[in-house]
């Protein structure tokens, strides 16, 4: 099972070197390193890994703070693997998901997660029955007299948590929207993009919408991705589909798109439910011809 190591530094001053010693002396045949803050969510190395790595493959970190700064990120990373069918392990902490021990240990870590939640629901609502038995009425007095500063004051707080809960999800939408609008039609685009993913995450098309709408006008992704998909040949759909889950993971196996095309319900070019390799490798290279197919995984297929 390939180890592949991630290694990452705050600031452009500081070295990955020691983490990637680390990591080679592990056995990690691939490392990735990262300058970045651990408290953004939205690192581009990190999600061009988790967009590669595959079923049977290890992710590996010397720590568990390279990943993640908190403890419902390093959960959500740990779910995507899992959800590949890959593991996660951590080399000064007791994390390895491909073991019993590791298995428990995150066990103990997601219901210390659960409990931190509840013990804060109950606070703060002995906090808010505390008040109202003094006479104290919550909410801000300004929205109260519906004053237009405190409601523009609102508005921009709202838009301000809505775009850092969107930065938490960007590596499993922002690549696949970058790189299939506006060639593909946007029902097509969430199936793919919902492929992969578990689904409590999974996107309708409406929610993906709002949020390509946000990251356009915050300047996050070019207008050209929200124009209207040209129309396309019936014949050409597939070869398309299939060039996308292809671009998205060039080392994917042709029974892995086999499987995806099956999860996202996609019939055969013959009407059949079940796929086969061949019938995949049919369509990437009528793809390829097409024009579909990014240069990178087109030399993959060589």
């Amino acid at each position: 099972m390939p180890l592949i190591g991630y290694a990452r530094v705050s600031t452009e001053d500081q070295t990955p070197l020691p983490q990637s010693e680390a990591l080679q002396t592990a056995g990690c045949v691939e490392i990735f390193e990262e300058h970045a803050s651990g408290g953004n969510r939205a690192r581009p190395v990190l999600a061009r890994l988790l967009e590669r790595i595959s079923k049977g493959d290890t992710l590996v970190v010397v720590r568990i703070d390279r990943l993640a700064r908190s403890l419902s990120h390093l959960l959500e990373v740990i779910e995507r693997l899992e959800a590949k069918g890959a593991f996660f392990r951590s080399i000064q902490d007791p994390i390895d998901t491909g073991s019993p021990q590791g298995k428990f240990t995150l066990q103990v870590l997601g219901a210390a997660a659960e409990f931190e939640r509840a013990l804060i629901r109950e606070r703060t609502k002995a906090g808010l029955a505390s008040a109202r038995t003094k006479g104290r009425v919550g909410g801000n007095p300004g929205l109260r007299a519906k004053d237009p500063a405190a409601l523009r004051k609102v508005r921009l707080a709202r838009q301000d948590g809505y775009m850092e809960r969107l930065n938490e999800t960007a590596q499993d939408w922002v690549p696949h929207v970058r790189r299939l609008r506006p060639d593909l039609a946007w029902e097509d685009v969430v199936r793919i993009i919902n492929g992969p993913l578990p689904e409590a995450r999974r996107w309708t098309q409406s929610r993906l919408l709002r949020a390509v709408k946000a990251y356009v006008g915050d300047g996050f992704l070019p207008a050209e991705v929200l124009a209207r998909a040209g129309r396309r040949e019936t014949d050409d759909r597939l070869p398309a589909i299939v060039a996308g889950i292809k671009g998205a993971d060039p080392d994917i196996t042709l029974q892995a798109i086999c499987t995806r095309l099956e999860a996202m319900r996609e019939r055969t070019p013959r009407g059949r439910t079940r796929w086969q390799p061949s019938s995949v490798k049919m369509l990437l290279e009528r793809a390829e011809r097409l024009g579909l197919m990014p240069y990178e995984s087109s030399q993959n297929q060589m």
